[in-house]
Order: C-alpha cells, then structure tokens, then sequence
C-alpha cells in the first residue's frame, strides 16, 4: 500500500468528524493573533471609528471576571474587534526557563501529531491490540464466574482475569485493574422483595397514603408495565409451538436485532421458549434481556406532595434507595418549576435494576442463559477516537450500540483534537462482546473484510473486547503517555534544542490549568462560573446562550432565533444536540411554556458534570494567576517561607478527580479534588450511595517557616483551588487570593451555598509537574499533510508507517512523555516553545506555516535549495 493512499486518506478532516460538527479550532478569518504584544483596548477602539467595534469590544471585556485587572494585561481583541481569551486572560504567564530561547512549532497541526494513550492503574499503556471479532468463552456456570470475581477495597488496584475473551489473530485482551465489592449483583439475578410494613413505615414520613399505595401497585407490577387490553389479544399467552406466527403489533424488531442481523442471530430467535417466540429477542417485552429488546416504554411515575426541606428530600432518596436496592430511582421533578412549598419528589423504575415479573426473561423462560446471563455485567473495551472529545464519542457508542449513554463510562476524558486510546466500560445488559462488536462495525451492512482494511466509522473504533465484575469511574488511570510532534521547528542551534529538553526534563514545568479547561469560545467557561458562585443565575443563562464567533452556521442561526426573533420553537429544532448546556436551558424553557424567571432551574438541567465543570474552572483561573504571582515573586527554585506543602503525602484513595468535559487532562489523581464527586454516569445506585457516604478528609498541610523551608524542594510546593476546607499560603500570596476573591464579589471565607453541589470544599494542587520516559528526536518532512507518527488502528490495518525522509525541506521535533492525571500536555510544550497554546493561535501558526505550500509535494521534487543559508546550516547541525 503506497504512502499516497494513507495520505489522501488522512488528508480528509472530515472523514473523523460528523458531517454536522464545526470544526471548533477555525479562525473567523482574521489572522492568527500575537499573545502577548496586543494593543490594550483603547488602542484598538481608537483605531477604529466605528462606533460597533467600540460596543463590541466594551461587551467582550465584560465577559471577563472583575479580577481580571489584578492580572496586569490588557485584553486582546482581533482586527475586527471580536474578543479572544488567550492564555494570561487565565492567569498563565510565567516560565521555568526564561533563560532558554524558545523553540517555535506548530502543535496540533494534524491529528496524528497528538497521541495519547491511557496508562492504566497497573502502570500499563493501553493500545489496540485487535480488530477481530471476540469470542465469548465457553459457557460457564454462575459459581464459575463467582468464583473469578475480586473483593476489594474501594481504590485498590488488582488486575485480574474475568471471562476471558479470545479473537482469532490476538491472545486474550489485556485487563484493567477496578474497584469493586464482591456482592455487586449481575442484573441477570431476579430479586423478589415482598412489600411489608417496614416500607410503609419508613415512606410514611415524607409521602402521602395515596402515593404510598401508588408506589406499592407500581413496585408489585414489576418493572415490566402492565399490558393494555386489546380485546384479548394483548395479554394471551404467547405459544412456544414452531408454527408460531409473529401477528402486526409483535413484528417490530428490537433495535438489537436490527444491529446484529446475522445468520447466527436469525436461528437464535427462532423455536426457543422463553424468549418471546414473536420477533426474537426482546419480543413483546416478555422476552429476557428487557430494556434492551423491545420494550414497551414505562410511563408510571409516583410524584410526591412538594417537600419543602432539602434535608428530608435527601433522606427520602437513601429511603428509596435502601428499601428498593437500587430497582427504584429517585429524582427531582424538574417538568414544574419548584414553588415556594418547595420541590417535589418523583420514583419510577430503574432503567437498570432488576424486576419482578417479565423484565427479566419471562420466568422460567428459556432455560439456556448461561451464553448471556451468567456472563459478569460489565464489558471493557478499548476505544480509539480521532478528532472527537470523549463524551461524543461516548453518544455516538450509545446510539449505534442501542444503550444508554449512562451505562458507559471512562476513567478520564482525553482531548479532541488528536488521536486517543483508552479503556471504556459498559453496563451490558443482555449484550455480549460479539454483539458489541458487530453493532460498532455496522456488521449488518460491512463485511468481515471492510471491517478488518478500513477506518471505523466517524473516527472511532472500539477493540479489545472482555467481561468485568464492575465498571470504571473517573479517576481510575495513573496518567497518560503521549506522542507528540512539532512541526515547522525552528530553533537558534542544537545547544538550545538540547538546554529546552533537559530544563522539562530536570526542573519541570509550572503546572498550569491548560486552555482547554476555560473552552475555546469568546465566553471562557470561568466566567460562568462566577455567575453560578454568585447565585446570579440569569448572568450564567445569558453567558451560556451568547453569540460566539467562529461557531458553526447552524448554532448561530439556533442563537439568533432565540436572542433575537424569541422563536423558541424555531431555536430548539435548530440547536443542534452536541450544544448540551444550550439545548437543555431551552428545553427547559419550553416545558415551562416559555417562561424564563426560573434560570435556577433551568441550568439544573444541564448535566451535574458540566455545571461543576464551570465552577472549576473559576477555581482553576484564581490558582493559576497566583501560582503566576508565586513564580514572579520568589522564582521556581525552592520552597521559601509561607510556602504551603503536605505533611504527608496523600493517599490515592479518595481522590476523585473532575471531568475537564474537554481534553485529556483529566484531574484525577493528585489534585485530590473531593468536590467533584465521581462522576454519576456509568454508577449504579449503589455505587452512587457509596460515593455519598464516603467522608472527606482534608489533607494535612504545613506552611513553611524560615526554619524548617529548607527542608523542602519546590516540588513539594502546593498551592490551594479556593474553597472551604483549604489553607491559603502566608504573607502576601494569601492577601493576594483574597483579594481575587473580594473583587469578584466573593467571600474567601465562606464556599457554603444553598445549593449544596456548588459548596466547593477546595483542594490543593502541586505548582511544578516533571514528566517521565520524556525522550526527544528530530525528523525530516516536506509535505505537511504527511503523517509523522502512527495510530493503533492504522498500524493494526497495515497501512505503510511513517516513512523518513532524509532531505526532507521541514524539520519536526517528536516528544515521548508519560504525565500524570493532573498535568496538561500542553503546558508542558507551552515551556518549549515559549507560545500561546490556544487553538485559535495556533491554527492561525498552522495557516500562515511556510510548509503549507508544499501540501502534495515529495522531498525529492522540491526545487533546489540554497545550501548556504542559516535555516538549512542550523538544520544539518541538528540531523548530525
């Protein structure tokens, strides 16, 4: 296969992208923009005497925190007065190695320059390993298979064989260390918990005789609902005999039928009792598996009287979830807004827990499940994404797996732009490894062979296939290991080249919150956050739904129907359903009849980890702009006095990390962070109990004195994210957090908020980050679009490796570096290259680059080259 396929292939962005998503890091065609050498606004208001661009960029600069002064910079505005948050509007702006001349290079340019694989707890680098379709081991009974379960403390990491899955071409996938407790039941278990007085007693307190004698039918129906009459056919028995005809309300297939149309699955859903005998799998519901197949959808719902006191709200969840072991769920009703009697309470059956009656296989069904049933609950997989954030790729598995997103989970997100591995896991179901996949292959309409020669659809691809007793959660990695290439490198000499690396290498960097944490719109996601700290809800609203330049045509026709025409009808049918945060404020608004006094309950809506996400990362812009204040003021040498460290290092346990919602780096680890609980998708009820009984513990700290400073490296320096539970360092620094606070409108001493999931218990975060295994080399290129390193997929479909081309026109500078869960990548290039690390600056490197020119070019048809100048001498000094 020639190297031109692999780059015709690869030159097409589209290809890993869904034809409906703008590309994020587009300029709006103004240019790229110098970081730090902008006109303060003044100027840029001066220079033109349009009256729009003043308006324009007064409204932009109100965008910003209050405390943004205290930073010391100007904002900087593009030619056409249009806002762009870059990196010292975060707070970033100092170096290790200021004595270092920059190496200047494009990062990012193509998706293949950023690799990033998962190490997971055991220390292993997770890679694709194999395409083929696994195979299920051979049946085995439940003792088996409970026998091969661990018992664990939550946190530990044992990696153990669970139902090993075999393929054709490779030898059983490599394993993933959990956390679990033995008695985690497999859905599979039917569980019949009579009603007694003790519910009664225990409901009593906080619903009315009516409700409790409603929730009573509803739990003694089943988790199946109650067939509707339909003159007698609806509720007859179904007959097991061969000649069993399908009648028209039993002929529509499950959705997993019509993923896994195969001449094996054809014969499995015929002449087997149990299964529902009409259709298949799933059939009129009574067929085992569920939700899965074709079920009917469940309506009933009991809607407590409102409960005024969020005390006995909480109770009543762990009552519901105590009494019914996690089949009921429990949740605010968000379809009315809460009144001044307070909120009211609805229970509905789990979507996930097991059932009475026919959700779980008819009772007594098919007697052959052990295929199925008696497999663990979960299957582990590993997922390569190319130019997708990890929750859309997560959406795009759930729609052609036909699972519910909430069933599938990560230990960490990892970045958008760039090609990333790691392990997911997901709550089965019926589902088997081969049914998975088969439906992520689209084997109903692909054969073996295009499966096994071509990309995976929309730049996903999903491999390495087993059973697992429990599921991942948010902080279940030891870091990342990265691939990194530079292009366009332009450096003074190999001396510098070599005093770059070796400064990362021995000293670090300064471990900035990276640009990825604060979006990559003109509305950076600290400033929402704010506004939420505040309980300025109407400011979060307007913030989140505001034009953005650069978006996609479509999100900006959806804004402008609602901002301006008030088409809320016309807004939703245009907003797009990747826009989570718009898309829920506006259905919100829609279920309210257009009312929007409720901005409160309207931003409720938006996922738990998005809205945390927000208060975050205001969190991490004051951490930033004072570990900038640290490193100014006392240098990045040594602990000094009013310093803050660990007395002892804490321990792994316990210290879930947040969901950037963006990039790779997933904080997780070493922030400690309590105040993003693990994260609720992918958790069972049970899980999600523990998760809410485990006590934090703050750390034990020390502030440093002239005394004991010495004893110290800067590298066990820490600085706190703002909150209750922290200590802020001494002498000026402290005065300087509470000054950031202040002037945003907030009590340093007080985080406690009426809303309980914005109470932000704070954290602390070390100030310098060295990377490990880093190693470095120099390469040769001329045609950009030429790939420089290789993703698992495309090694693993024999596409031709990256091929060296010595009298290559370009040179590239290729990064080997493992980083822990709370570093960013890119700060650690940012200390190289000495640039602005925001996407929009550097696509705008990437367009005005010298190297686009020669785009379809080979080395050997480049003109001659002058020899004798300084570029390519500099360049002969760094290949020898």
């Amino acid at each position: 296969m020639s190297s031109s396929a692999i780059r015709e292939r690869e030159d097409d962005e589209e290809l890993a992208r869904s034809p409906k998503r703008a590309k994020v890091d587009q300029l709006v065609d103004d240019g790229p923009i110098v970081a730090d050498t902008s006109p303060p606004m003044s100027a840029v208001i001066a220079t033109g005497d349009s009256k729009e661009n003043h308006t324009s960029a007064v409204a932009a600069e109100s965008v910003l925190p209050p405390s943004h002064t205290l930073l010391g910079i100007a904002p900087t505005f593009s030619s056409n007065g249009l806002r762009q948050v870059l990196q010292t509007d975060v707070g970033i702006s100092e170096y290790i190695s200021r004595d270092v001349p920059p190496i200047s290079g494009i990062i990012k340019q193509r998706f293949t320059d950023f690799l990033v694989f998962e190490v997971n707890q055991d220390h292993q680098v997770i890679h694709l390993k194999s395409l083929d379709m696994p195979e299920s081991s051979s049946k085995k009974g439940k003792g088996t298979n409970e026998g091969s379960s661990s018992t664990t403390d939550a946190g530990a990491s044992i990696a153990q064989p669970q139902e090993p899955v075999t393929s054709a071409a490779s030898n059983t996938v490599e394993e993933l260390s959990t956390s679990t407790e033995a008695k985690d039941k497999d859905d599979s278990t039917p569980a019949d918990i009579p009603w007694n007085d003790q519910f009664t007693e225990k409901l009593a307190p906080y619903l009315s005789e009516a409700s409790i004698d409603q929730l009573k039918t509803m739990f003694l129906e089943g988790r199946e609902p109650p067939r509707v009459t339909d003159s007698g056919w609806g509720s007859r028995l179904i007959k097991t005999t061969e000649d069993s005809t399908e009648t028209p309300d039993a002929a529509k297939p499950s959705e997993e039928v019509d993923a896994l149309q195969s001449d094996d699955t054809a014969k499995r859903g015929k002449n087997r009792s149990g299964r529902g005998d009409r259709g298949g799998r799933g059939g009129r519901g009574r067929g085992r598996g569920g939700r899965q197949g074709g079920e009917r959808e469940d309506h009933r719902k009991v809607l407590s009287e409102p409960i005024c006191s969020k005390t006995d709200r909480t109770v009543l969840h762990q009552v519901v979830r105590e009494l019914f072991g996690g089949k009921l769920d429990s949740e605010t009703d968000m379809s009315t807004p809460a009144g001044d009697d307070g909120s009211r309470i609805v229970i509905k059956w789990s979507r996930h827990g097991g059932g009475r009656g026919g959700g779980r296989g008819s009772r007594g069904g098919r007697g052959d499940r052990s295929d199925r049933g008696n497999h663990p609950p979960y299957i582990h997989f590993t997922l390569q994404k190319t130019n997708r954030d990890t929750q859309d790729a997560l959406g795009y598995l759930s729609r052609i797996l036909h699972v519910n997103i909430k069933d599938l989970a990560v230990a960490g997100t990892k970045d958008k732009r760039g090609v990333t591995v790691q392990r997911v896991s997901l709550r089965r179901g019926n589902k088997t490894v081969e049914d998975i996949w088969k439906s992520a292959n689209q084997f109903n309409r692909r054969s073996v062979q295009d499966i096994l020669s071509q990309r995976g659809d929309r730049g996903v691809r999903i491999a390495d296939f087993n059973y697992r007793k429990a599921g991942l959660e948010l902080g279940m990695l030891k870091g990342n290991a990265f691939v990194i290439t530079l292009r366009n490198v332009q450096v003074e000499n190999v001396e510098t080249l070599d005093r770059a690396m070796n400064s990362i290498k021995h000293k670090g960097f300064i471990n900035y919150y990276g640009m990825q944490r604060f979006g990559t719109a003109a509305v950076p996601t600290h400033s929402i956050g704010l506004a939420i700290l505040k309980s300025d809800w109407h400011k979060a609203v307007s913030l989140i739904l505001q034009n953005r330049p650069g978006e996609h045509p479509e999100v900006v026709a959806a804004r402008d129907a609602w901002l301006v025409d008030g088409d809320l009808d016309r807004a939703l049918a245009l907003m797009p359903r990747r826009v989570v945060a718009e898309r829920c404020i506006l259905e919100s608004y829609k279920k309210q009849g257009g009312e929007t006094r409720n901005a409160m309950g309207a931003l409720s809506t938006i996922p738990r980890n998005l809205r945390l996400m927000y208060v975050h990362a205001y969190q991490s812009y004051v951490w930033n702009a004072i570990v900038s204040e640290r490193i100014r003021i006392h240098g990045p040498d040594k602990a000094v006095p009013g310093d803050i460290v660990f007395e002892s290092e804490p321990a792994t346990k316990g210290e879930n990390g947040e969901n950037d919602g963006m990039e790779v780096d997933d904080d997780a680890g070493n922030d400690n962070e309590k105040q993003a609980t693990t994260e609720e998708k992918g958790m069972s009820s049970r899980e999600r109990k523990q998760a809410a009984k485990a006590a934090y513990v703050a750390p034990s700290i020390k502030i440093l004195t002239e005394e004991n400073a010495h004893q110290y490296s800067i590298f066990d320096v820490i600085m706190p994210l703002p909150g209750r539970d922290v200590d802020y360092p001494g002498g000026t620094l402290g005065e300087r957090y509470r000054e950031f606070l202040r002037l945003d409108g907030l009590d340093p001493d007080n985080f406690i908020r009426k809303q309980k999931e914005y109470t932000l218990n704070g954290s602390y975060r070390k100030i310098l980050q060295v990377p490990k295994d880093l190693s470095w080399s120099i390469l040769r290129y001329t045609d950009p679009d030429v790939p420089l390193a290789q993703a698992d997929e495309d090694k693993l479909l024999g596409f031709d490796p990256p091929a060296v081309v010595d009298d290559g026109k370009f040179r590239a500078l290729q990064i080997n570096l493992t980083l822990g869960t709370a570093a960013y990548a890119t700060m650690a290039l940012r200390e190289i290259t000495k640039t602005e690390t925001s996407s929009h600056f550097q696509t705008g490197l990437t367009q005005a680059s010298e190297d686009q020119q020669f785009r379809g070019v080979v080395a050997g048809d480049v003109a001659e080259l002058d020899d004798g100048d300084t570029e390519m001498e500099v360049s002969d000094m760094l290949d020898s």
